[in-house]
């Protein structure tokens, strides 16, 4: 019987950030809001009139703190209510960098982020 919960099946530590987000799929282009952000996965706000299912792709671009912009491929993870799951699976090196740099910066140092970095990697 599997006992573990959710958050310590999780490889990868969620970061709440404020930010915004912006969807694409062909000529669809959806804006939300960023909830948190992982170093493989990307929580948004439902945006009006999604029309998306889970495995659908995406590209995306985030902007924290007015100015970072981090795009990425993205895979449709889940969709639960009001919120959208995704899980990167194409970045460009800059993006990688600053989502590295970002959560390096959140999760309380680069420590944290190595573990993490060597997960990925697994």
């Amino acid at each position: 019987m599997d006992t573990d919960s959710g958050q310590d099946r999780r490889r990868f530590q969620r970061v709440p950030l404020a930010g915004s987000v912006r969807l694409y799929s062909g000529s669809a282009l959806w804006e939300t809001d960023l909830i948190d952000l992982s170093l493989k996965g990307v929580l948004v706000a439902r945006p009006a009139a999604f029309a998306g299912a889970p495995g659908a792709r995406f590209r995306m671009d985030l902007r924290v703190n007015g100015t970072l912009v981090i795009s990425m491929g993205v895979e449709a993870a889940r969709i639960e209510g009001d919120r959208l799951a995704f899980a990167w699976d194409r970045i460009d090196l800059d993006s990688f960098a600053r989502l590295k740099r970002l959560l390096e910066l959140n999760l309380g140092g680069h420590e944290r982020l190595h573990r993490e970095l060597a997960a990925l990697g697994a």
